[in-house]
């Protein structure tokens, strides 16, 4: 009875709420640069194809992990203590790749940086928690909607800033914005109170077997990935590999359905909104990295074939309305989601995307088709997984928060890197012998794959809840 008289967390104004968007801002730019500047990485470390591919996906396999013990941990003992700790973590990991000599630095550093991923779950735990629930799907909007610009914003500064002045700077100056927006929500951001237990209860540690057998089932799955193409005459070491990653998935599972505290409770997986906004989300975000990756590689294709020969500086220029729609899609997806429910938003993201990307596998003999097509998915992919966020956000008890939203962050992390190493092995298979280009077939491949994917998601989210509307 006494919980029940506790008083009312203090409502936070629009200030706190900005500077949660500026650490997005910031956390989105420095989790995005070493994409666009893998290749000037290579050459300066020296860098193989293999150790590149473990530099481009380190990153999202630590955030992937962190994510769900970041939303737990920000669930039990409250989400700015835990937001501020963990971004230490991340500044920490931003200096170190900024000062990295090597490669192995470079890689602590990512590792580091990893840690960024869990920060919009522990900042929806804020928000939800001193916002009234309308106002929290909008203020959800905002800052997923800004991580999302940050992101871009990183693609398209980063190979200036490393061409510029170093490689050492595109580290060092999205982690000064993170420092200085850090300290920010700090002093204006109030502390929320804890999840109570019962006095019996005590809190349960880390679920350290969870973390070592999920970190091993997605490195193995990425590797899968990224060596198929190479396969087709070694079968025995891809089955092998198939075979040690049902093990690990197989015995997370089992570590998950033993654990007092899991990481990921599978539990709360197996509800309705949960599991359909991850597969959702999976999904989406396959089919958006899919142009991600192969929309860049067309534009620079050369002129002489069937690309337009474009450099780097034409390609950001290129990509920039898709940063501009990747901005605005997450406060039009947080207010849609309010004003017309989340299946509306959704469904309408997904035929978007679907016809965006089947209009490219067909045509993309001009500039502005790539352009206009990149926009929209852009769009598109933004307003489903706002839409998605949210809806799993009010859909669970309030304490319940972190972790359901970061089992749809770790989704879309996982999309995302499944999405990467499908589209670069599918460049791989179609590249003729002794040529440097791929064929144009492989680019339709790419689209229209990714295309029918997202067009069968429909099958899902027609049985989603629409939501409540306010």
């Amino acid at each position: 009875m006494t919980a029940t008289l506790a008083a009312p967390p203090v409502r936070i104004g629009k200030a706190a709420v900005g500077a949660l968007g500026m650490l997005a801002v910031a956390t989105g730019a420095l989790e995005s640069v070493v994409t666009p500047t893998l290749p000037l990485l290579q050459r300066e470390l020296e860098m193989s194809p293999a150790e590149g591919a473990l530099l481009s996906i380190m990153l999202l396999i630590t955030g992937a992990l962190v994510t769900p013990v970041a939303g737990k941990l920000g669930d039990r003992y409250g989400g700015k203590r835990i937001l501020i700790r963990l971004m230490a973590v991340v500044c920490a990991g931003g200096l170190v790749s900024s000062l990295a000599p090597n490669l192995p630095v470079l890689l602590l550093g990512q590792v580091l940086q990893g840690a960024m991923v869990g920060a919009l779950p522990l900042s929806f735990i804020l928000v939800r928690t001193h916002l009234p629930a309308g106002e929290s799907k909008v203020a959800i909007g905002v800052v997923s909607g800004l991580f999302v610009g940050g992101g871009m914003a990183g693609t398209l500064s980063a190979g200036p800033v490393a061409e510029g002045l170093s490689r050492h700077w595109m580290f060092a100056l999205p982690t000064i914005a993170v420092i200085a927006s850090t300290l920010l929500v700090n002093r204006l951001m109030p502390h929320d109170p804890p999840a109570t237990s019962g006095p019996s209860e005590a809190p349960a540690g880390v679920d350290w077997p969870g973390l070592v057998l999920l970190s091993g089932a997605l490195a193995t799955l990425m590797l899968v990935l990224a060596l198929a193409p190479d396969m087709g005459s070694q079968p025995l070491v891809l089955g092998a590999l198939l075979v040690v990653l049902a093990a690990f998935v197989t015995g997370w599972i089992a570590a998950q359905r033993r654990a007092a505290s899991p990481m990921i409770d599978l539990r709360m997986l197996a509800r309705p909104a949960v599991w359909k906004a991850c597969v959702l989300t999976f999904v989406i975000c396959v089919g958006t990295s899919v142009a991600v990756y192969l929309v860049p590689q067309l534009f620079a294709v050369s002129a002489d074939a069937y690309g337009f020969g474009a450099n780097a500086t034409e390609i950001g220029f290129f990509l920039l309305p898709g940063a501009v729609a990747a901005s605005l899609a997450g406060p039009v997806g947080g207010v849609g989601a309010r004003r017309f429910g989340s299946r509306a938003v959704v469904t309408t993201g997904i035929v978007m995307m679907a016809a965006a990307l089947i209009t490219l596998a067909a045509v993309h003999t001009e500039v502005w088709h790539l352009v206009l097509g990149k926009m929209l998915i852009a769009l598109a992919n933004g307003l489903c997984v706002t839409a998605m966020v949210t809806s799993t956000a009010t859909s669970v008890d309030r304490n319940d928060t972190g972790i359901a939203t970061s089992l749809v962050l770790v989704t879309r992390v996982i999309g995302y890197a499944v999405g990467m190493q499908v589209s670069g092995a599918i460049l791989t298979a179609g590249t003729p012998s002794g040529s440097d280009v791929p064929a144009e077939s492989a680019f339709v491949t790419g689209f229209a794959i990714a295309a029918a994917l997202t067009a069968l998601s429909l099958l899902v989210a027609r049985t989603m809840s629409n939501g409540a509307k306010e």
